[in-house]
């Protein structure tokens, strides 16, 4: 087997060595013929012209194929042009032979110009005024006049540059209108109330809508020294604030009322209340949580309640006594419990935050987070004394700028409650505070037993 592939091998070598001895010997042959042809007795074909140079550079087609044969008929024909005023019909085998020999001069002719037509092509190709290039290549091709040319180069880049149409706005644009709707509510975003040995003002952050909110309820089973006090700080929109305002007091009132009159009992019931609301908002499916600081008076006693980072604040001979401690991810107390719940505590921005969202520990509402967010408030009673003045409630708003202290002694220059409302506020807002504000000021005197 390995000897007939051996010997099939050798014979195709063979066979390709005598076809290439072949053809060297035909070309050796045509140069002769062309050589023995072009002597002085043989009518000289008729060059090239340069334009015909440049089609043939850039078609390449060869001279003798039927593409080219036109145009190698009429640069052989003679002065008179007899060919070219022949039908194909009766050109004669003589002629045809004739142009046969005379078309290989054309080759030969081309063959030595080969140098002549390449520079002509990359002169064409490359240069960088194109139409010099042309009106020397192709005399015959009249060129156009260098302004003509230069002005519709501009005219083509005016095109390319030309500018959009200028935008046109109607008169009465919706949303400007409403842009402005927005400005004039911003406006009023402060408002005030004052009641029997209270008052409150509430100012509207930089948020789009104010999350605050407050509950008040006076003359309870128609006892003037029995009252209720809320102040509430929404987030993630006004619906738990708004359902805490409307409902903590009432479920803490009906609580106190189902199980007695106990110093114990009181507190079980505000336990009670803080969990039926938080319990009946869930129900709804919404995403919103709130922070409450409520004080319940009663029977000459403070029932101080939070959940969150509202603070009650208590004046007492012109000395602050802070009667809440914040509910926040920082303290070690409430991370401890949200760890050993199975949830995780990140700090961004410094802050520390329950899955890096809250930056609070106890809330009512927030169903996403209530496995770890309780609404277990911490409750404090005291006894209301007569060296009990005023109670300061207010959300963090005004907590994150002023302290305890300066709050009761700003409250302590002024006579006037109100007045001293919008004054912690100002103070809060001067000393950079952009979040929703809430203070309310009860006066204690009222209350003594």
């Amino acid at each position: 087997m390995m000897v007939d592939l051996l010997e099939f091998l050798w014979g195709f070598y063979i066979v390709s060595l005598v076809l290439f001895s072949i053809r060297r010997l035909q070309t050796l042959m045509m140069s002769v013929t062309v050589g023995h042809e072009s002597s002085p007795f043989s009518p000289s074909p008729r060059p090239l012209s340069t334009f015909a140079k440049v089609l043939g550079a850039r078609r390449g087609p060869s001279p003798v194929s039927p593409s080219f044969l036109p145009e190698a008929l009429e640069s052989l024909a003679s002065p008179k042009g007899e060919i070219s005023n022949r039908r194909e019909g009766d050109i004669s085998h003589a002629k045809l032979g004739d142009l046969h020999n005379k078309s290989r001069l054309v080759k030969s002719d081309e063959l030595l110009t080969a140098e002549e037509r390449r520079e002509v092509r990359e002169k064409g190709l490359h240069d960088v005024h194109p139409r010099k290039i042309n009106s020397e290549a192709m005399p015959d091709v009249r060129a156009l006049p260098e302004e003509k040319v230069i002005a519709g180069e501009k005219a083509s880049a005016n095109k390319a540059r030309k500018r959009p149409a200028r935008l046109i706005l109607p008169e009465n644009f919706q949303v400007l209108e409403l842009g402005c709707e927005r400005l004039k509510k911003r406006e009023n975003k402060e408002f005030e109330v004052e009641g029997r040995d209270y008052c409150l003002t509430s100012k509207k952050g930089r948020r789009d809508v104010m999350e605050d909110s407050y509950g008040v309820t006076v003359d309870v089973a128609g006892d003037p020294k029995q009252a209720f006090f809320a102040v509430i700080d929404g987030h993630g929109g006004r619906a738990a604030a708004d359902y805490v305002a409307a409902n903590l007091g009432n479920n803490i009132l009906r609580e106190v009322k189902i199980l007695g009159k106990e110093r114990g009992s009181l507190e079980e019931a505000i336990h009670k209340g803080y969990s039926v609301t938080d319990k009946e908002f869930l129900s709804q499916g919404v995403a919103s949580g709130a922070c409450a600081a409520s004080v319940l008076l009663k029977d000459g006693h403070l029932h101080v309640a939070n959940v969150g980072d509202c603070r009650v604040v208590l004046c007492r001979k012109g000395v602050a006594d802070a009667l809440t401690r914040d509910h926040q991810v920082s303290r070690e107390d409430e991370r401890l419990r949200i760890e050993n719940s199975g949830g995780f505590v990140h700090s961004r921005n410094g802050v520390w935050r329950v899955h890096g969202s809250l930056a609070i520990s106890r809330a009512i509402g927030d169903l996403h987070l209530k496995e770890y967010i309780i609404s277990e408030p911490e409750i404090k009673t005291c006894r209301i004394t007569p060296d009990c003045e005023f109670l300061i409630m207010a959300s963090d708003g005004l907590w994150d700028k002023v302290s305890d202290q300066e709050a009761v002694d700003l409250v302590s220059k002024q006579r006037n409650l109100q007045e001293s409302c919008k004054k912690l506020v100002e103070l809060a807002c001067s000393k950079g505070s952009m979040d929703d504000i809430t203070v309310m000021l009860v006066n204690l005197q009222n209350f003594c037993s």
